[in-house]
């Protein structure tokens, strides 16, 4: 019967005590790296004499907050031994294994359980994106109504997310794949992945494919909402525009009036000796600021 033993942030004593055999010093130097990273760690699998060694990353959102901070998941498995090691990012909480264990049965063996842990790893990320997804539609639905400058910030936050997921998501997929293919396994000893263990993994490797298409289509919802946001912007910018050059237009004929009867001219100006003339002027000025401000409504330009 198979052992999944699981560790969380182990000392250096506790995981040399734990690993079932001696590992090469790339891999033991990168179960005991701390959980910070200047950049996250690509995640891979590879098999070394009788032991196979992987490191995956979770990325899990934070709605409440609109943030993505990933999880770190090392793994040695061996014929009949898996060991996870869980690193708590700063400030979070560490990836559970407890659902996947859960989900084990007493015949399995440390390839099926291992299968187990990807398989959930893959439900995380097909939960992520449908997050995103969810995000992306609601400030679609607020683009009328938000700040323009406030709707681009949290559309160039989503971006960077999408293309750090992608980052990890795209690599951890090829390294599953990798295991479908036979590719894989133990140079020493007893195989890992025996051919039902490998079928099983194609389960994994669909959910994987199905998060990096709606990946995809989540980067193109963003670039959809963008466009939308530049359109509403320069309509808005059009509206003030229209709303101006009207302002400009209605106040072209009075300042034309002013001007024709403030020319320094005695003669040839009957409305000069008129006693009405001043509010003969008035009513000109009036008049075709009506008339023009009709004439602009039945064109809907105001």
């Amino acid at each position: 019967m198979a052992e999944w033993i699981d560790l969380i942030d182990p000392t250096p004593d506790e995981l040399r005590e734990k690993l079932p055999r001696e590992l090469q010093e790339s891999a033991l130097e990168r179960l005991l790296a701390p959980p910070e990273h200047d950049d996250e760690p690509r995640p891979t699998l590879q098999g070394h004499g009788d032991y196979i060694f992987g490191v995956f990353l979770v990325a899990v959102a934070v709605p409440d907050e609109d943030r993505v901070f990933y999880q770190e998941v090392d793994v040695v498995v061996t014929h009949d031994v898996l060991v996870t090691v869980s690193k708590t990012p700063p400030g979070e909480h560490p990836y559970d294994p407890r659902p996947p264990r859960e989900s084990c049965r007493p015949d399995d063996s440390a390839g099926m359980m291992f299968y187990r842990l990807v398989d959930d790893i893959a439900e995380h990320y097909l939960d992520l994106i449908d997050s995103l997804d969810e995000e992306i539609d609601q400030l679609e639905d607020t683009v009328e109504t938000s700040l323009a400058a406030q709707t681009r910030v949290r559309l160039s936050e989503l971006r960077h997310d999408l293309l750090h997921i992608r980052r990890t998501l795209a690599p951890t997929r090829d390294a599953i794949r990798r295991v479908v293919d036979n590719v894989v396994e133990v140079t020493d000893g007893q195989e890992v992945f025996p051919h039902e263990v490998e079928v099983a993994f194609n389960s994994a490797y669909d959910k994987l494919l199905r998060a990096f298409d709606g990946l995809e289509l989540s980067r193109d919802l963003i670039a959809s909402v963008r466009d939308y946001l530049q359109s509403k912007v320069a309509n808005d910018q059009n509206e003030v525009m229209k709303k101006l050059t009207v302002i400009a237009s209605v106040l072209l004929l009075p300042t034309f009036i002013v001007g024709l009867y403030g020319q320094n001219f005695k003669h040839h100006f009957p409305e000069l000796g008129w006693p009405w003339g001043y509010a003969w002027s008035w009513g000109l000025i009036v008049v075709t600021t009506i008339a023009q401000l009709v004439f602009y409504r039945k064109r809907n330009w105001i």
